[in-house]
């Protein structure tokens, strides 16, 4: 039996600072989260202000912002998302005005917002839901624990978080109309766009670029889904993408071809069982839970009128892993920091009447979406002033409490989100490391013998979906447990041998299956089998 190595002492890992204020390029699709969550709010704002009555806009507010959720994935996944997001939210929020109605009690009050935070956390990452995340359903049930209500009047506020939730299925579906194949058609233009970089990277520079690569390979195959022929040229854009992982030497030519499809493409109860096969979620769930608790109990500890944003503050920094969470909680701080200057700065305006006010709110809206994915810091300079100024349609607030209650809820939310992660260890970082290691040798084993007998299409094209699932599982297991503190010790060389190992599979696999550069691109409309070019004005 072979004798095991002495595990190394754990030691904490040192924090970094550089890149953590580095803008990186726009999010591709920005825009579509930023304006569709804009419409989602306009609409009912302006309704109220018609009626005068702009007090109700935080609960319509709460459904209009789930718009923000699915517009990475396909309608018929997007209806199904985003009915689950406004579900979600309207459940989420119904408890939290139930609790604000009958529970005297402030800090039973947080502990109900922080329980509900980590639910969001644990429930958001093991769907795999994407941006915004658990953030914004904590934000919004967070916000409405410390709304005064009476009960009689929860019923029909929660009629306005629903009607402004199915506004905003509304808005997120009716692209469909138009472009059903859109998001399908973007997923395989990332892929190419991916494989492109690949074949532009330098032979020291590969490996991030193989790895972003296969990723872009495998959200687009499980985006195109079924068998349908209208998606088969979409396929095969794919497929051309993933050749590229079995392409030797740098083929600058190659990536042209592939970044010019790409801009042809993009212009035209089982719950339950998904959480327990994402135990290993468990500890950012306990994290939340008791960061979030903590803040907000010493923000009222503090006299703080709004302990929620401690608790939003919290929930929001802590991360998968210790590295990240300080990463965020430095861009939280100097986020809110500059938000709160620019929030003084518009205050005046934004009380100048209403019509200004609701026009900031959905300026800040877009503003937030559009910057968010280059770096959290920026984005959180247009979260910060909006939030505060959604607060300003019940009626105008001390502007000097509500930034010191702001920044002394951030600063509590920041330092105890930081101490609860680092003394709430992930201890199962390390073991999900070994388990996603034997998973990817074994999809490593199939794929070689499959590359080396005879095999269908359909068998290979599983062979490789499994072994670069189980890659893609790999490497975020390897990036978790390597920002983690007193993690025990795990496989680094195997784990980087092991996906060297598995890519160079995936490729044996794959070799040879290359498409014709001039494959069609599916059309926009059902029936339709006219091809698409450049010049058509919805590409």
């Amino acid at each position: 039996m072979p004798k095991l190595s002495k595990p190394l002492p754990a030691r904490p890992l040192p924090l970094p600072l550089r890149g953590l204020v580095r803008l990186r390029p726009a999010a591709d699709i920005w825009h579509k989260a930023a304006f569709s969550a804009a419409v989602a709010m306009a609409v009912p704002d302006l309704v109220l202000l018609a009626l005068g009555r702009l007090d109700l806009v935080l609960y319509t507010a709460a459904g209009a912002l789930c718009a923000l959720y699915g517009h990475d994935r396909p309608y018929a996944a997007r209806a199904r998302t985003v009915a689950w997001v406004v579900l979600a939210t309207v459940a989420g929020v119904g408890a939290a005005l139930t609790g604000a109605a009958l529970l005297p009690s402030a800090p039973l009050l947080v502990l109900g917002a922080s329980l509900l935070a980590a639910v969001h956390k644990v429930v958001c990452d093991a769907t795999r839901i994407g941006p915004p995340g658990n953030v914004v359903l904590t934000f919004v049930t967070s916000s409405a624990f410390f709304v005064p209500q009476r009960i009689g009047e929860v019923p029909g506020h929660l009629g306005l978080v629903l009607a402004a939730g199915a506004l905003a299925w509304l808005v997120c579906m009716a692209p469909a109309l138009v472009r059903p194949y859109g998001p399908e058609r973007i997923a395989a233009a990332r892929a190419l766009e991916a494989a492109a970089g690949l074949l532009r990277a330098e032979a020291a520079d590969t490996a991030p670029a193989r790895h972003a690569t296969a990723a872009a390979v495998s959200a687009a195959r499980r985006a195109l889904g079924g068998d349908t022929t209208s998606r088969d040229a979409l396929r095969r854009a794919v497929a051309r993408a993933d050749a590229a992982l079995a392409a030797g030497p740098a083929d600058p030519a190659e990536a042209e071809r592939l970044l010019a499809h790409a801009r042809v493409l993009r212009g035209g109860g089982a719950l339950g069982a998904r959480l327990r096969a994402h135990a290993h979620l468990a500890p950012a769930g306990v994290r939340v839970a008791t960061g979030a608790t903590l803040a907000g109990w010493a923000s009222l500890a503090l006299g703080s009128h709004h302990p929620y944003w401690a608790v939003v503050t919290a929930a929001a920094v802590i991360q998968a892993n210790t590295t990240a969470t300080w990463q965020r909680a430095v861009q939280r701080a100097l986020g809110n920091l500059l938000g709160l200057l620019l929030f003084t700065a518009v205050l005046p305006l934004a009380r100048s009447g209403e019509v200004a006010l609701v026009f900031l709110t959905l300026l800040l809206q877009i503003g937030a979406e559009a910057f968010i994915a280059r770096n959290y810091w920026l984005g959180s300079v247009c979260v910060t002033p909006m939030a505060l100024l959604l607060g300003e349609f019940g009626g105008p607030h001390p502007a000097g409490a509500l930034v010191a209650d702001r920044w002394t809820d951030t600063l509590v939310g920041v330092a105890l989100g930081l101490t609860v992660c680092a003394l709430v260890t992930n201890r199962r970082a390390a073991g999900r490391v070994h388990e996603a290691l034997g998973r990817a040798r074994a999809a490593r084993v199939a794929a070689e013998a499959a590359a080396a007998g005879p095999c269908s299409a359909d068998e290979a094209r599983a062979t490789r979906d499994r072994l670069g699932a189980a890659l893609l599982a790999l490497r975020e297991a390897v990036d978790v447990a390597a920002g983690e503190w007193w993690q025990a010790a795990w496989p680094r060389r195997r784990a980087a041998e092991e996906e060297r190992e598995g890519y160079r599979a995936l490729a044996a696999l794959g070799a040879g299956a290359r498409p014709a550069a001039d494959d069609a691109v599916p059309p926009h409309g059902r029936g339709a089998r006219r091809p698409l070019h450049a010049a058509d004005g919805r590409i």
